[in-house]
């Protein structure tokens, strides 16, 4: 059975959206106030937070799990390449956040002035990107969508940045005004982090790599009554979101009724373990002999 999800991705999206652009506008403004470059370099950071979600919306836009005749195997890459674009965004504000420190470190810092009233509102930013990234989180798998999730986890990186800054601006408020400068550089290494965890855990989905180990689908498949044995077995996609599974599957059998069952129960089998699932079965004979269960490195 395919699920279709993308609504409530969208709403989740619509939402985080706006919470990200209220944050964006605190951190420019406070960090014009103040001069900080670390809290302007999160402001940077936030600002791909935005286009994060705008890439987000329309990723979803496309990602439909139904098939149609261009797409059989339905549009639900189209999230994974969104999410790989996050961490493209991820690894531009990485970039210009070392760049900025360098530009400093060259031409000499600039004073930093910093009020107890503006780490209070530093603060509000921590909050609201703290409830970001577990609503993101919490949703993302629960309906299974990756580009939830990878932003979740961006916006997770987000929350460690904020603190840092914050612990940058709080030794300024103390007199420590080479704090702000420091801290830029385990910023950036935060944001490179984010960016390729991301990139990390959407690769495999793109390039196909296995999703379920042969042996697993190997001893699911004999634990049906009639099954001989299988072989060829692939399997690719996401477990808990989509899979493809295909396999050559020899049953005791004289009869294509009787093929036919065995089949379905070895679908049934597989299905209820890693739902969403397409499952193609090529049926064989009693007498065809192979060992080898999956493909040959």
């Amino acid at each position: 059975m395919i699920t279709d999800n993308r609504s409530t991705v969208r709403r989740v999206l619509v939402i985080t959206l706006l919470l990200n652009i209220f944050v964006l506008i605190l951190k420019a403004i406070v960090g014009h106030l103040t001069g900080s470059l670390s809290l302007l370099a999160d402001a940077l950071h936030s600002v791909t937070d935005s286009a994060n979600n705008i890439l987000g919306l329309i990723a979803s836009r496309f990602s439909s799990p139904h098939p149609d005749r261009e797409h059989p195997y339905g549009h639900l890459k189209f999230e994974a390449v969104g999410a790989l674009g996050i961490a493209a965004f991820l690894g531009i504000a990485c970039f210009e956040i070392l760049q900025g420190a360098v530009e400093r470190i060259i031409k000499g810092s600039n004073l930093v002035t910093i009020s107890a009233s503006e780490l209070w509102l530093l603060l509000i930013v921590l909050g609201v990107n703290i409830f970001v990234a577990f609503y993101e989180r919490r949703e993302g798998r629960r309906v299974g969508s990756p580009i939830l999730i990878a932003d979740a986890q961006h916006t997770m990186g987000d929350i460690w940045v904020t603190i840092s800054v914050m612990g940058g601006l709080i030794g300024v408020f103390m007199g420590y005004q080479w704090f702000d400068l420091v801290l830029s550089f385990p910023v950036a290494l935060m944001v490179f982090w984010s960016g390729w965890s991301v990139l990390k855990e959407n690769l495999p989905w793109l390039v196909d790599e296995m999703a379920i180990a042969p042996e697993t689908i190997h001893d699911i498949a004999l634990s049906v009554p009639g099954v001989i044995n299988c072989h060829a077995i692939a399997s690719r996609g996401v477990v808990g979101r989509q899979v493809f599974i295909e396999m050559h599957l020899i049953v005791d059998a004289d009869d294509v009724e009787t093929a036919h069952r065995i089949t379905e129960e070895v679908e049934l089998l597989l299905e209820s373990r890693f739902r969403p699932a397409r499952i193609v079965i090529h049926v064989e004979p009693p007498r065809y002999k192979e060992e080898q269960i999956s493909f040959a490195d």
